[in-house]
């Protein structure tokens, strides 16, 4: 009796087993049809689908032509879906393992796209495309990719463009500075404003924001007691800014809007 209670038992657990297995629809698919069915998905906006499609094919098969551009339209698909983490990793992990492929240039710069729409908080949203409310760490990396894009490959289809970012990004570096310097401004930390402001006009002289930060120096060395110091920025602000509003009526923090003092 025992055997037979056994062997149902058996029975049954296969029949289980058999029932559970999950149906895989890619199954015997060759690489130009799951490379096909994975644009299709991408080019349509299902994103999640077409990662794993896209993740399949490097699993089955994970070399040549349809492996790689696999790996770079994984990292594209990563950015449309809005995971900017994952897609770093994937343009890293390409430009790891394919450093001489023909269009590794294109993941340098898809990288500082990544960053470069990186749009955190609701500053950002509320300014508009005024970048220097964005968060300056991803500029910077933003700013990086590009930079690296640029010198690795002059002649890339997309320095260009990365040139043209790479000059809002360090305006907006600039601002995000000046952002600081005017919350320092505003608690009364005058000597910290004026080392940022100071870091504004050597770091970022070819922005528009140097005049406002010498400015803002000249006002905190004098809340300072500096005399000297507040006097040399001055000068410095009408040799360079000969017709600047500030030479007549000095740098306040009350005459600034809430939303660019607050940060």
């Amino acid at each position: 009796m025992k055997r037979y209670v056994v062997a149902a038992m058996l029975v049954m657990g296969l029949a289980g087993c058999a029932t559970t297995e999950t149906y895989d629809e890619t199954r015997g698919w060759t690489v130009e049809k799951l490379y096909s069915e994975a644009r299709d998905e991408l080019n349509s906006g299902n994103y999640t689908r077409a990662v794993k499609l896209y993740e399949t094919l490097e699993a089955r098969y994970p070399y040549g032509r349809y492996a790689q551009q696999a790996e770079m339209d994984l990292a594209y698909t990563h950015y449309k879906d809005n995971e900017p983490e994952l897609a770093i990793a994937a343009a890293d992990r390409f430009i790891k393992l394919h450093p001489a492929h023909p269009n590794v240039d294109y993941m340098y710069y898809l990288k500082g796209l990544v960053y470069y729409n990186d749009d955190q908080g609701m500053l950002s949203k509320w300014a508009g495309q005024d970048m220097s409310e964005r968060d300056p760490k991803a500029a910077r990396e933003s700013f990086l990719a590009f930079r690296e894009l640029t010198t690795r490959f002059p002649s890339s289809k997309y320095s260009a463009d990365a040139l043209t970012k790479m000059d809002r990004l360090v305006d907006a570096l600039g601002g995000s500075e000046m952002h600081v310097a005017r919350y320092y401004m505003k608690r009364g930390a005058y000597l910290a404003a004026a080392n940022r402001a100071q870091g504004v006009v050597k770091e970022y002289s070819n922005t528009k924001y140097p005049e406002e930060a010498l400015a803002l120096m000249v006002t905190a060395y004098d809340k300072l007691g500096m005399t000297q110091l507040s006097g040399d920025a001055k000068r410095v602000l009408a040799l360079n800014y000969p017709r600047s509003a500030y030479l007549a009526q000095p740098w306040a923090v009350e005459e600034m809007p809430w939303w660019k003092v607050w940060k």
